[in-house]
């Protein structure tokens, strides 16, 4: 969930870096963006990895 929200701070620091000519703000924004796409595919390799290692227990299916 940390990387939606590591998204949506670095789109509001662009947007806002843009808005006012801020280089810095927007060079922020876009690493805080990149930060949330980093660990959004941290977290799918966890489950791809979790889903390999007990296929009885994959993150797709309903838990009882």
């Amino acid at each position: 969930m940390g990387e939606w929200n590591d998204k949506l701070k670095g789109k509001i620091k662009e947007t806002a870096g843009v808005a006012t000519g801020d280089r810095k703000l927007e060079a922020e924004g876009k690493a805080d963006t990149f930060k949330g796409h980093v660990k959004e595919k941290i977290e799918d390799a966890k489950r791809v990895i979790k889903d390999a290692v007990d296929p009885d227990r994959r993150s797709d299916q309903p838990k009882p």
